[in-house]
């Protein structure tokens, strides 16, 4: 039995956990969102780990969930590079990343040869000259290969503070190789618009959780989903000044569940009135 009301979109890092820590309550939340029947997926632009890892860590920390709910870029990409019958690709992630890229023929690592699609995920302090100029010399091959970004997000909070994620360098190749990237994660309309169709709920029914006020709230609102912003993870307190204004603004992921029940409340008594 699910809930006929709304539905959840949960980001991962910065909303249930930080690196390896989780963040106080979560896994709480986690327990109240089942035992409420609110159908929910997790929705992340973690392209360091397979889904089958990420999987595993929710174990880790005391909460079982199914595979399928995990929607990440990796999964993504892998579904719309077989879609437009792309059969090679150069993948800069992480290589317990690169697990989900089965289905492709994976250029090995250090060839310049031909190539159909140059896939850029987190790649972390792995990042250098030498790596980025490889993916730059992919991309200026003719005809030229589709790059693809596995999310947009701009960074993240790591524990030694704020890091680069991979954005930056995503937009350093566009402008080197002259081209625009494909992107297969937050804060990409289509791709909310993914998780929506798995959710089997209408845009206006969702709620998305995230720490991210561009990837998260901003991303969400375009597709038409409201978005809450948790003061954890990155957030900052100048997000607050920001042209972005999320739908409501938790303390953490653990204030939810009475976040929820205010709204109900709310919803009821407008109900009684009309």
């Amino acid at each position: 039995m699910t809930s006929p009301d709304r539905a959840l979109l949960i980001d991962l890092d910065g909303v249930l956990y930080q690196e390896n820590k989780m963040i106080p309550g979560a896994v709480d939340t986690l327990h109240w969102i089942e035992a409420q029947h609110i159908e929910h997926l997790f929705i992340t632009n973690t392209s360091s780990k397979s889904r089958l890892a990420l999987l595993e860590k929710f174990q880790q920390i005391g909460f079982d969930t199914e595979i399928d709910r995990i929607i990440t870029p990796i999964v993504a990409t892998s579904e719309w590079l077989q879609q437009k019958a792309i059969r090679s690709a150069a993948l800069f992630v992480k290589v317990e990343a690169s697990t989900d890229f089965s289905a492709l023929d994976i250029l090995p690592a250090e060839s310049e040869g031909p190539v159909d699609a140059v896939v850029v995920g987190d790649l972390g302090e792995a990042w250098d000259y030498q790596t980025l100029n490889r993916a730059f010399r992919l991309l200026m091959q003719d005809p030229q290969p589709v790059l693809v970004a596995l999310g947009m997000t701009r960074y993240w909070q790591s524990g030694g503070g704020l890091s680069l994620d991979v954005a930056p360098f995503i937009k350093a190749l566009e402008y080197a190789a002259d081209c625009q990237a494909e992107v297969m994660g937050k804060p990409s309309t289509s791709f909310y618009q993914s998780a929506l169709a798995l959710l089997g709920y209408p845009a206006h029914r969702v709620t998305m959780i995230g720490d991210d006020i561009a990837g998260d709230v901003e991303g969400a609102q375009r597709a038409g989903i409201q978005a809450l912003l948790v003061k954890t993870g990155k957030f900052r307190e100048r997000d607050l000044a920001s042209s972005i204004k999320p739908d409501g603004l938790l303390d953490s992921i653990a204030d939810l569940p009475d976040w929820w029940e205010a709204q109900k409340n709310t919803a009821s008594n407008r109900s009684e009135v009309n």
